[in-house]
């Protein structure tokens, strides 16, 4: 069965003998096509998708490969609304495009471009892909229908071929004939999960190559001449104030330094040399030392002007006469403890400029090249490359420009990467915040009011706003609206303006938030004498999603009420269109460190494209979460978090990895975001898991019981 597409949002381009299909959006003017362009013997279906005459199908992926598989599932979407053989299916990086944008992120944060972050992939390019497929379809069939003199009505696509009664003719024998014909007004796209590849686990396109060493990212890039770089670079607000460069030019291998005002780079016949010539050059910067920012921002919540982001009821009058309960949570800036350094590959040509660089926003770093390099966007080619760390640091583009810079001063091609420690020195870290809640109890074991103070400093917005340097907005947290059915709710943010530098992480502030609402129901929930189950679940009536994925995780779990002197706590969420219930099972351990034994969350993410994926994102999430809760924060000096060596500080060894369960509750809503979800419900689930068993709350991240309130 098949539904009619909402409107009429592709035409027919023309592209010759021989050159194939072009399905491009109205966007796209005639004249410019599409932005792929056919390679020998290929057809080029639009924005999207290229078609071969051996029947390969090539689907251009907007958004970049993290480690979530986005690659994999994007391509089940295309190839299952067209019809094609999943062996037939590959893919590339989308060039740049207007087609590309991920319209999720360009409503939230005022900002038209493509962006890979905020669990938006699947949810931004869900529709335009099977769009363009289902019209891709109707002109193959329209082509075969001709051929053989029947009805295009009355053919079908599968398996790579047009299809009917017996008949059949592969996708590429047909795409140049199919270039000629109009497409549909209306064109007809396959009922959600009625194909046979979206919705399968099928085996990720990505794994082979990561698993024989052949995937490449931005660092493994090879061009002729190139050179390497290193760099130091100074604190916020700081200067180079000095460095040996006699110790320098002993390095081996060292062919020159490049000195600016605030860094220091050095171009060698390798990284190690380059790398090793700034360790001799030993460079001094200034910087001045910010205090303990988290006093800093107990003083703002206080004293600061905050904003209404949210109201709901009359809060005034339900909290007249009355002493809400109220408790505080404290969360610290949080790095990103990067495995892969951020890196970038620069190369001129004459005019032009090329660019490899694994990024999550294509489009702003481009543009800090052309900036970097002073010439237009347009003599730019980046070469968006895979991204080998998911936390959301490949958002800054700073990478990108300073590249580009050493390139143009070289007069050859460099690859820049970042040292470890330089790149958590100037690590865009998740903002510190404080949160104070306040709620008054009914005696039928609801909450009548709700309230939030938070203050913090902006995430993505801040990181967006740097890469296009426009001044960072306000601090507005996302997912501070507890998902209860609370009468009166007011929200209030309060911005701080820290000397460090923050920026996105996976889960946003939506994961934030959550810490703090589902701690403090929990604690409610105590003070009413209620079993915390049944509190959640009596204020959920109208959340059925959301209480069916907690009585799912539950059940399976073996919850046992949560009393005195269990090991088990509970989370839920409604987040990123997706929901999600945790029961976690921890303790204290003999060396005062936390520790969790096992984490059984069930998940509602609507229509599942693969579900291995899902299961990969939450169990990802939940144990990079775990590790946000439990290792130290790094001390700041002179604005910036001090690099410390990973090993020793509490990162989980592989026996100490807690049991995962992983319950996928099937839905035909439409596809909600899934990276995020694991990384929100964790630490709440856990300091809930910690007060039932030890009366100890945990109202801090990362968790230190010996502080404990």
């Amino acid at each position: 069965m098949r539904l009619p597409a909402v409107d009429r949002r592709t035409l027919l381009i023309g592209g010759g003998a021989g050159v194939g299909l072009i399905v491009a959006f109205l966007a796209w003017p005639k004249r410019e096509g599409s932005p792929l362009r056919a390679g020998p013997k290929e057809g080029v279906l639009g924005p999207y998708l290229r078609i071969a005459t051996d029947g390969r199908v090539t689907l251009a992926v907007p958004q970049t490969e993290v480690g979530q598989g986005i690659w994999t599932g994007l391509a089940q979407i295309a190839a299952d609304e067209l019809g094609a053989a999943w062996e037939s299916m590959a893919v590339e990086p989308a060039p740049h495009g207007q087609a590309y944008i991920n319209q999720l992120i360009a409503r939230d944060y005022e900002v038209t471009t493509r962006i890979t972050a905020g669990s938006t992939s699947v949810r931004a390019f869900d529709q335009p892909l099977r769009e363009a497929a289902g019209v891709a379809r109707a002109l193959l069939c329209g082509a075969a229908a001709e051929r053989w003199g029947v009805s295009a009505a009355e053919c079908d696509t599968e398996g790579g071929f047009v299809v009917h009664e017996g008949k059949r003719l592969g996708f590429g024998e047909i795409a140049a004939e199919a270039a000629g014909r109009e497409p549909p007004d209306i064109p007809q796209l396959w009922v959600p999960g009625a194909g046979k590849i979206a919705g399968e686990p099928l085996p990720r396109l990505d794994l082979p190559a990561k698993s024989d060493g052949s995937f490449r990212f931005a660092s493994d890039v090879r061009l002729p001449r190139m050179i390497f770089a290193s760099v130091r670079m100074a604190p916020p607000g700081g200067r180079l104030t000095g460095f040996s460069r006699e110790g320098a030019t002993r390095q081996r291998g060292l062919i020159d330094l490049v000195v600016r005002d605030t860094c220091i780079a050095a171009l060698g016949e390798s990284w190690w040399a380059a790398d090793r010539a700034l360790a001799r050059a030993a460079p001094r910067f200034t910087g001045e030392d910010g205090g303990d920012y988290l006093v800093k921002l107990s003083d703002l919540l206080d004293a600061g002007d905050a904003t209404r982001i949210f109201e709901r009821g009359d809060y005034d009058g339900a909290t007249a006469d009355a002493r809400p309960l109220a408790a505080t949570y404290r969360i610290a800036a949080t790095p990103h403890r990067s495995l892969e350094s951020p890196s970038a590959v620069a190369r001129f040509t004459g005019d032009r400029l090329e660019v490899w660089a694994g990024t999550q926003a294509p489009e702003l770093a481009r543009a800090a090249a052309a900036a970097a390099a002073g010439i237009a966007d347009g003599k730019v080619t980046l070469y968006p490359m895979p991204v080998g760390n998911g936390s959301g640091r490949a958002v800054e583009v700073e990478t990108v420009a300073m590249a580009v810079e050493l390139a143009r001063h070289a007069g050859r091609p460099v690859s820049l990467a970042m040292p470890p420690a330089t790149a958590l020195n100037q690590d865009a870290v998740r903002s510190p915040w404080i949160a104070k809640l306040s709620a008054l109890p009914e005696r039928n074991g609801t909450i009548a009011s709700w309230s939030a103070r938070i203050a913090g400093m902006a995430g993505l917005d801040a990181s967006v706003a740097r890469a296009v340097g426009k001044d960072v907005p306000p601090f507005a947290p996302g997912g501070a609206v507890p998902p209860y059915g609370i009468p009166a709710i007011r929200i209030d943010a309060v911005d701080a303006a820290l000397p460090i530098r923050t920026g996105y992480m996976r889960g946003g502030s939506e994961a934030l938030a959550t810490f703090a609402t589902e701690s403090f129901v929990d604690e409610m929930a105590r003070a009413m004498g209620l079993e915390p189950l049944a509190c959640r679940i009596g204020m959920l009536g109208g959340a059925p999603r959301l209480a069916r994925a907690l009585t799912t995780a539950t059940a399976i779990g073996g919850w046992d009420g949560g009393g005195p002197g269990s090991s088990m706590g509970l989370a839920c969420a409604s987040l990123f269109g997706s929901h999600i219930g945790l029961l976690a099972e921890a303790s204290i351990g003999a060396d005062q460190r936390v520790k969790v034994s096992r984490l059984v969350a069930a998940v509602d993410v609507g229509r599942v494209i693969n579900p291995n994926l899902v299961r990969q994102q939450i169990e990802g999430g939940l144990l990079a979460a775990l590790a946000d809760a439990t290792v130290p924060a790094p001390a700041y000096v002179a604005g910036m978090p001090r690099a410390e060596p990973m090993r020793g500080r509490g990162y989980e060894r592989l026996h100490e990895v807690p049991k995962i369960e992983v319950e996928l509750i099937r839905s035909s809503e439409a596809p909600g975001g899934v990276s995020g979800l694991g990384v929100a419900v964790l630490a709440p689930a856990v300091a809930n898991a910690i007060a039932a068993g030890t009366g100890r709350r945990l109202r801090n991240l990362p968790f230190d019981p010996m502080a404990a309130a």
